[in-house]
């Protein structure tokens, strides 16, 4: 597939890094030659110094021959302008990154396709919805709705307290158990389980259930204690704090630390009728404003400053002040595996999202919906189930599904149901794999 990326921002080369590795023909616009530094001597990639806006630069890209052309330059207009540009001249699918929600709406899709966008992308947007679907639950790393809800993949860190350990899988659960343990993250190293694994103290285990068992699993995993959030503080008014407040529940109340004063005025105007919020003009890595507020009141903590590093520490003060749930974004990919070792609660990465949209567009299969288990280096994916396709042919037992790949459940007729060995998968089914990152390529031929 000939993929062209405009913008070698932060974005851009985390999507040329990760797109290089499946060997397709990449190629990155930026009229800043610094920006991409050695990305072509480094990865499989051809860089060309000019800008994505110009219409003989885009030729020289050769942009008549690309199958996916993706603007995700810091500005939003540019990367419309391009996209819109490169459809004129052959693109056969366009992906614009943007910074307005309206430009999100469902009604203006049907708009932005006829002037050749096929494709709106809201990275900040999409990380607040995360940020409040997880932070919901202080017991869970991870949390995915699937579905509309019919099926539910929960992440649980393990603790002395879990009823599940070392024990091999099959002893713990069998085709009547309500749950299945999709994969296990092991300090550096991700593991899609089989019947012989062992779940270890420390592994985070995702499970894969249907929504009137998850409390089954909150007690095997010995987190009954854990209370649920109703109060939280967020260090920091970024756009990405903003969206995760729009998506608060009612019955959750939260205080946003904010140390510019001009940035609390325009939080007031955005958030103005939402009365669970009270902005505060303060820093929010200060313990003493942080008691004074009532932080041992509140059950999580979100640090969402444009900083990793003041994120992570501002989650490991929140912990030492008795907080169990912390959430911290981390755009410096560098930092992620440090805050994995530091027990930070949820790890939030805007690029992330950004690449799981982009990849499920390139998939041949029909994936409806495509998320990366961050902290696990897997992929969670929806897979509609077309007739004629292999993966309804015969039982699970007898696909010879590579060992890299695990099916969790299905939707039938608008209700989710766990999968084992047996089940025979039907057309019409909507099919949830897991599977090691970037092997969700190898699933697509189960579907066509």
């Amino acid at each position: 597939m000939k993929i062209i990326i405009a913008g070698a921002g932060a974005v851009g080369t985390h999507l040329a890094k990760l797109l290089s590795r499946e060997r397709h023909d990449i190629t990155v616009m930026d009229e800043n030659r610094e920006r991409m530094g050695d990305l072509s001597s480094n990865f499989d990639l051809l860089t060309i110094c000019d800008s994505p806006m110009s219409i003989q630069g885009l030729k020289d890209a050769e942009v008549g021959k690309a199958d996916l052309f993706i603007g995700v330059t810091p500005d939003e207009a540019h990367n419309m302008t391009c996209c819109m540009l490169a459809s004129k001249l052959g693109a056969r699918k366009t992906v614009a990154r943007v910074d307005n929600y309206e430009y999100t709406l469902e009604e203006n899709k049907s708009f932005f396709r006829s002037v050749g966008i096929d494709s709106i992308i809201y990275p900040e947007m999409l990380a607040g919805r995360e940020i409040i679907s997880n932070i919901k639950r202080s017991w869970v790393r991870q949390w995915i709705d699937i579905h509309d809800g019919e099926l539910i993949m929960v992440g649980v860190k393990l603790r002395e307290t879990a009823q599940i350990l070392n024990k091999p899988l099959r002893d713990l659960f069998d085709p009547a158990t309500p749950c299945h343990v999709v994969a296990v993250k092991r300090e550096e190293d991700t593991i899609i389980p089989h019947g012989n694994d062992c779940l270890h103290l420390g592994d985070i285990a995702f499970f894969m259930t249907t929504p009137e068992y998850v409390n089954y699993i909150r007690d095997i995993t010995g987190k009954d204690k854990y209370p649920d959030v109703k109060t939280i503080f967020f260090m920091g008014g970024s756009s990405t704090a903003v969206h995760a407040l729009w998506n608060m529940p009612d019955y959750m109340h939260a205080k946003v630390f904010e140390p510019n004063p001009k940035r609390c005025e325009r939080l007031n105007e955005l958030l103005a009728g939402q009365s669970n919020v009270l902005v505060i003009n303060g820093d929010g890595t200060d313990p003493n404003l942080l008691m004074d507020e009532g932080i041992h009141k509140a059950e999580a903590f979100a640090a969402l400053t444009e900083s990793s590093e003041q994120n992570i520490l501002a989650c490991l003060s929140a912990r030492r002040l008795g907080i169990k749930k912390t959430v911290a974004m981390v755009e410096n990919s560098d930092y992620i595996k440090v805050a994995e070792n530091l027990d930070i609660g949820f790890i939030i990465n805007k690029k992330t999202f950004a690449a799981s949209h982009i990849y499920q567009m390139m998939l041949k299969a029909d994936i409806t919906t495509m998320k990366n288990l961050l902290v696990a280096n897997a992929d969670v994916a929806e897979f509609q189930v077309n007739p004629g396709a292999r993966i309804a042919s015969k039982p699970v037992m007898d696909l010879h599904l590579p060992s890299t790949v695990t099916l969790g459940g299905l939707v039938r007729d608008g209700k989710g149901l766990l999968i084992n060995g047996r089940t025979q998968i039907q057309p019409g089914d909507t099919v949830v794999a897991f599977c090691l990152e970037n092997e969700v390529k190898h699933l697509e031929k189960y579907f066509h």
